[in-house]
């Protein structure tokens, strides 16, 4: 699949374009420079053909001078990858020697460029880019990246230039069923580490600097010689801890890349162990109810008497009990630094992902559930007891890799089961069949009461004998509408009379009577009678 990337200076309106052609807010847009920082990738399918787009960071003027040599060789590497670029600069700025000099070194690489002049809201700010033509491009274009103006000329020229090359042009297929992978954790803990370490190459900026990554950043790999799609995202702090409205946007991202996720990878650092805050972002991947791998990283680091090799699996058993509702999620002691213990994430996500394909027969379901009442029964409530009638498993519409398992339990009143009793049917069926790694859904569903069954039954009798009716009725009607028209077909046509018009009668005034019986005048027009 091609590709094109967008470049420029910084706070040109990459971001907003890059959006813009995605057709969904995925890059962070703000007024403030720099905020982009890795180069995020992505399909546009709001064209005539899909291509490959990758926004960059802005090159030169240094806004952020900690990231300003990392970011400028991101976007060395987006453009030598490139098939097109897009060279984004700013109309109502007008023509600086920044973009001169970034002018003269795009046009020295020698790929196919297209000048975007973008920030033209109005045709009256068209006499704005006139100096542009200076630069000597031949494809010019005055867009308005955040209203959307021009967009649609820009994927029709975007398209041309592709398909000029479309006889070299390999497509790539796009693997829907890849499962996505979310790297969460808190900040600086080595999730942009462990991104690069899995891809072998320095995809994601790594810094010693907290808060380094800012935007959810989405990598197709293959792990294990399966497809998948890695998202890389930014460092969730207490909520009462970020500095900028930027973190705040970066929270809501990674929060996203949850939801959106169909599995987490959980980054604890080893040195630390584990955090309040590892405990929200756990609690917030139990909520979503996703399959979840917990990552020691920084094993390197912690020495034999702090806990080292020797103790991995006593230092795995203090994880499961800080986390002790990720009880089931497997602990792997890794170090993204070295590549230590790699190997073992492979087998982690083989292995849960052999889980979630676990089918569970009726049968045997309902016999579990009826020893496990047998040796337990449930506690009475109200004078009632708990009941279960019968237990299945529910397979998805839509079954997507790493899919937690889900079993309805049809039950006489669900509110008589206590949180204890349900904790005890989750812990004796985590005995029974362990699902490491996945989420478990127990669903109940209660019985009807009598008087809604016995409703329910009126209603369907009536419903069927309304049909029946209503049946009858359309059968009779389309009868007498057919004797109807035989009739009339029969019967000879009277001639069409002309109507005549009826004559307007002059209003009349008579003479009105009070109450004491003394005539009156009539009203004058336009005036109240006199009294």
């Amino acid at each position: 699949m091609r590709r094109v990337a967008i470049v420029g200076r910084p706070n040109v309106g990459k971001s907003s374009l890059f959006n813009r052609l995605m057709g969904r807010r995925v890059a962070i847009v703000h007024d403030q420079p720099g905020v982009t920082r890795d180069r995020l990738a992505g399909i546009c399918k709001t064209g005539p053909a899909p291509f490959e787009i990758i926004d960059t960071g802005g090159i030169g003027d240094a806004p952020d001078p900690d990231f300003a040599e990392a970011t400028h060789v991101a976007a060395q590497a987006a453009i030598a990858s490139a098939d097109l670029l897009l060279f984004v600069v700013d109309g109502r700025a007008g023509l600086t020697p920044l973009d001169r000099e970034l002018a003269r070194m795009l046009r020295s690489g020698g790929r196919p460029l297209i000048l975007v002049i973008n920030k033209i809201d109005q045709e009256m700010h068209e006499s704005l880019v006139a100096d542009f033509f200076q630069l000597g491009f031949p494809e010019v274009l005055t867009i308005s990246a955040a209203h959307g103006r021009g967009t649609i000329d820009l994927l029709e020229m975007i398209c041309g230039k592709l398909g000029e090359m479309a006889s070299v042009t390999v497509t790539e297929p796009e693997d829907l069923s890849a499962p996505r992978l979310a790297i969460v954790g808190r900040p600086n803990v080595g999730k942009s580490s462990l991104l690069n370490r899995l891809l072998g190459e320095e995809r994601s900026i790594v810094s010693d600097i907290s808060g380094t990554t800012r935007d959810a950043l989405d990598v197709r790999c293959e792990l294990g010689g399966e497809p998948y799609i890695l998202v890389d995202t930014a460092g969730l702090r207490h909520r009462s801890k970020p500095d900028t409205s930027v973190e705040i946007f970066s929270a809501m991202r990674s929060e996203e890349a949850i939801r959106r996720a169909d599995a987490g990878l959980l980054v604890v650092d080893a040195t630390e162990g584990v955090t309040t805050q590892d405990k929200r972002i756990a609690g917030m991947l139990q909520e979503s109810y996703k399959a979840c791998i917990i990552l020691l990283n920084k094993w390197d680091l912690v020495s034999k008497e702090d806990g080292g090799r020797a103790s991995q699996g006593e230092q795995s058993d203090v994880i499961r009990k800080d986390l002790f509702f990720l009880d089931y999620a497997p602990v792997v002691c890794i170090s993204a630094k070295t590549g230590q213990g790699f190997s073992r994430i492979f087998t982690a996500l083989k292995s849960v992902r052999q889980e979630t394909e676990t089918r569970i027969s009726t049968g045997e379901l309902n016999r579990f559930f009826r020893d496990t009442f047998e040796q337990h029964p449930p506690p009475s409530k109200s004078g009632k007891r708990f009941k279960l009638l019968y237990a299945t498993q529910v397979l998805p519409a839509i079954v997507r890799p790493f899919s937690p398992p889900e079993f309805l339990l049809f039950v006489n009143d669900p509110d008589l089961i206590t949180d204890a009793y349900r904790e005890y049917l989750f812990n004796q069926f985590r005995a029974r069949w362990p699902f490491p790694g996945v989420p478990i859904r127990l669903r109940m569903k209660g019985r009807d009461s009598r008087e809604v069954q016995d409703r329910k039954k009126e209603g369907r009798t009536i419903t069927n004998a309304a049909i029946a009716a209503e049946d009858a009725d359309s059968v009779r009607e389309n009868k007498e509408h057919k004797e109807k028209k035989e009739t009339q077909e029969k019967a000879p046509r009277r001639p069409l009379l002309k109507a005549v018009p009826r004559p307007r009668r002059a209003p009349s005034h008579k003479p009105q009577k009070r109450l004491g019986g003394k005539k009156t005048a009539a009203p004058r027009k336009g005036r109240a009678p006199r009294r």
